[in-house]
C-alpha cells in the first residue's frame, strides 16, 4: 500500500497516474469512523448483502474481490482509499491498512492500494 498527502498529489493527478499505467481506479471516499469506513468499502466494492460490517468480513470480501479481479481476467485495479484525518486516530485505523496490505499480496498484480491522507 502507498500513502500520499492529499498536499502533495491531488486525486486527479493520481487518478491519471493509475489510468496511464492501465489500470482501472476505484475511488473510495473518505469516512470519520470503524463502522462508516466499513460501510463506504462495501458500498463502493459491492459487497455480498450478507457482509457482515466487520473486520473479519472485511478482510474476506477483499479476498473475494480480489478473486474476482483475478477470475474475469480484466484491467487491474487500483484503490484510491481518501483517508481523513480524524480517522487516523481510531484504532482500527491500523487494521484496516493491515487488511488492505494483506488483500494486496493476496491479489497479485490484479489489486493495488494508495491511502491519501487528507487534512
Amino acid at each position: 500500500m502507498k500513502i500520499y498527502s492529499a498536499d502533495t498529489w491531488t486525486l486527479e493527478e493520481l487518478q491519471d497516474q493509475v489510468a496511464d499505467a492501465g489500470r482501472r481506479t476505484v475511488m473510495v471516499p473518505p469516512a470519520a469512523t470503524k463502522q462508516s469506513v466499513l460501510e463506504v468499502f462495501a458500498q463502493v466494492l459491492d459487497f455480498p448483502e450478507y457482509y457482515g460490517v466487520n473486520l473479519d468480513a472485511l478482510n474476506d470480501s477483499l479476498h473475494d474481490f480480489a478473486d474476482a479481479l483475478s477470475d474475469d481476467g480484466g484491467t487491474p485495479v487500483t484503490m484510491i482509499w481518501q483517508v481523513p484525518a480524524t480517522y487516523r486516530t481510531d484504532r482500527s485505523f491500523g487494521v484496516v491498512c493491515e487488511i488492505l496490505q494483506d488483500a494486496e499480496r493476496y491479489a497479485g498484480r490484479d489489486l493495488a492500494v494508495i491511502a491519501v491522507f487528507e487534512n
